[in-house]
C-alpha cells in the first residue's frame, strides 16, 4: 500500500469566502452567480436543500429567491483567488509536499506521519479555519482517487467529523459499496453510462472490474482509475506546476456587441490580460486566436461563430505585439453583411514556451521596445490596481461591454478602498 495522501477541500468555497466577511450570511441560503449574473456556480447547503441546482440559470429559480429569502451574489473572483492563496499558505506548515489541484482543493503528502496522520489532518482543518475562516474536509488515502472519495465521504457523513481515512481497509470495505460509480474522479457521464451498462454500479464494482475490461470500456484512463482504487498509485503529487501548453481569456459582455469598434475594445482588453498572464508564468506564445460568437440558445436571432488564428513572429509576451495581432485577427474575420449580436469573445494563446526555448528568427524585425516597458506596465498595475494603466484602444469611458456584477461584494483583501471598517459605538 502506498504512503498516505490527503485531499483537503474547502466546503462551498465561494459561499464560505463571502461568509468570512459577512456573518449575516451564516445560516442563510446563499447562491453565487457566474459571469454576468447568469447561473448558479456555488450554493450553500441551505440553498441546495431548496432544490437549486449547480448551473441553473437565475431566471429559473427567481421565484425561490423571493419566496425563501435567498441571498444572491455576483461572483467575486478576486476575493476567491486571494482567499485560496491564504488557505494554501496555511497548509505549507503541515507538509513540504503540496499540489494545488484547484482553487479549493489541495493534495498534501502525509508520508512519515504514521499513526499521527489523522490527527495531522484534524490540525490542518483547524489551522485553515483559524487563519482564514474557511471550513474544510479532509480525505486520506493511498492514492489520489481514494483520497478524493474519502473527501466525498467526509463531507457527506457527519460521523467522520470532517476527516475520513481510507488508508483503513475496514473503512474502504464499508464505504465503497455505497458510493455511486459516477462519484469517482475522472468518470464522466459517458463513461458512467458504459459502466452502468456493464453492471458496474458502485465504486466497489469498479474496483473489482477486470483491468482488460476497464481498458476496453474507458481506455487506459479507466484502467489507471481501477488500479488507483486498488491502492496502486498511478498519479503522483505534482509539486511543480507543469508548464502550460496554452491559455485563454474569455468573457461574456454585459450587452451583445454589434459593431467592430466595441469588439475591438473587448479584444484589446482580453489580449492585454493574456499578455499579463504570459509574463506572470514566464512564457511566450507562438500562436494567437481570436474568437467571438452569438448566443446559441437564441435560434431566432442571426447566428455566427467566428475565429481567426495568426502566428506571433517572433514569439512574444509583449502586450503591444499581442494586441496588434489580435486586432489583425478581428479585422480579418469580421463581417458586415448581417446585424449580429455577439455574446461571447476571447483570446486563446498556444505554442507556449520559456523565452530561452523560443526559436530565433534569422531576420527578426526591429524591436524598439525592450522588456523594461512591460515590467513598468506590470508594476504600475500591481501597485495601483488592475487597469490603472491600459492601452488607448481598450477605451476609457465605454463600459457597456463589461461584465454584469450588480451584486458583487467588496474585494476585502486586495483593495485598500474595500477594507472592512470597524466603527466604534
Amino acid at each position: 500500500m502506498a504512503d498516505p495522501l490527503a485531499l483537503i477541500d474547502c466546503n462551498n468555497f465561494y459561499v464560505s469566502c463571502e461568509r468570512v466577511f459577512d456573518q449575516g450570511l451564516v445560516g442563510v441560503p446563499v447562491v453565487v452567480l457566474s459571469n454576468n449574473d447568469g447561473c448558479a456556480v456555488a450554493r450553500s447547503d441551505e440553498a441546495k436543500a431548496l432544490g437549486i441546482k449547480m448551473g441553473e440559470p437565475l431566471h429559473l429559480f427567481r421565484d425561490k429567491v423571493e419566496r425563501n429569502g435567498i441571498k444572491v451574489l455576483s461572483s467575486n473572483y478576486t476575493l476567491y483567488g486571494d482567499m485560496s492563496r491564504r488557505v494554501v499558505g496555511a497548509l505549507h506548515a503541515f507538509s513540504p509536499s503540496l499540489e494545488v489541484y484547484s482553487i479549493d482543493e489541495t493534495f498534501v503528502d502525509l508520508s512519515g506521519f504514521g499513526g499521527r496522520m489523522v490527527g495531522q489532518a484534524r490540525d490542518m482543518r483547524q489551522s485553515v479555519r483559524q487563519l482564514t475562516g474557511i471550513p474544510t474536509c479532509v480525505g486520506i488515502g493511498p492514492t489520489k482517487t481514494l483520497a478524493k472519495l474519502a473527501n466525498h465521504v467526509a463531507k457527506k457523513n457527519p460521523v467522520f467529523a470532517g476527516v475520513c481515512d481510507m488508508m483503513d481497509a475496514t473503512i474502504r470495505a464499508v464505504c465503497l459499496p455505497h458510493i455511486a460509480v459516477g462519484e469517482v474522479w475522472g468518470v464522466g457521464r459517458r463513461t458512467e453510462a458504459k459502466l452502468l451498462a456493464q453492471g458496474v454500479n458502485t465504486v466497489a464494482d469498479l474496483r473489482d472490474m477486470p483491468m482488460a475490461l476497464a481498458r476496453k470500456v474507458g481506455t487506459v484512463v479507466l484502467e489507471r482509475t481501477v488500479a488507483e482504487l486498488n491502492g496502486v498509485r498511478c498519479l503522483d503529487v505534482e509539486e511543480v506546476e507543469p508548464q502550460r501548453k496554452g491559455m485563454a481569456v474569455t468573457r461574456s459582455p454585459g450587452t451583445p456587441i454589434t459593431d467592430i469598434d466595441t469588439m475591438g475594445r473587448v479584444i484589446t482588453a482580453h489580449a492585454t490580460r493574456a499578455a499579463e498572464k504570459l509574463r506572470r508564468h514566464g512564457l511566450v506564445a507562438g500562436t494567437l486566436t481570436v474568437f467571438y460568437h452569438t448566443n446559441p440558445h437564441r435560434p431566432d436571432r442571426p447566428q455566427r461563430h467566428a475565429s481567426k488564428s495568426m502566428a506571433l513572429k517572433p514569439m512574444s509576451a509583449d502586450t503591444f505585439d499581442l494586441v496588434e495581432t489580435a486586432m489583425r485577427c478581428l479585422r480579418a474575420s469580421w463581417r458586415t453583411d448581417r446585424p449580429f449580436g455577439f455574446t461571447k469573445a476571447g483570446v486563446i494563446l498556444d505554442d507556449l514556451l520559456r523565452p530561452d526555448d523560443a526559436p530565433q528568427m534569422l531576420f527578426a524585425p526591429a524591436r524598439p521596445r525592450d522588456g523594461r516597458l512591460m515590467d513598468a506596465l506590470d508594476q504600475v498595475n500591481d501597485r495601483f490596481g488592475m487597469k490603472s494603466l491600459v492601452l488607448a484602444s481598450e477605451g476609457f469611458r465605454d463600459k457597456s461591454w463589461h461584465l454584469k456584477a450588480e451584486m458583487r461584494t467588496p474585494r476585502y483583501t486586495t483593495r485598500l478602498a474595500d477594507l472592512p471598517v470597524i466603527v466604534a459605538s
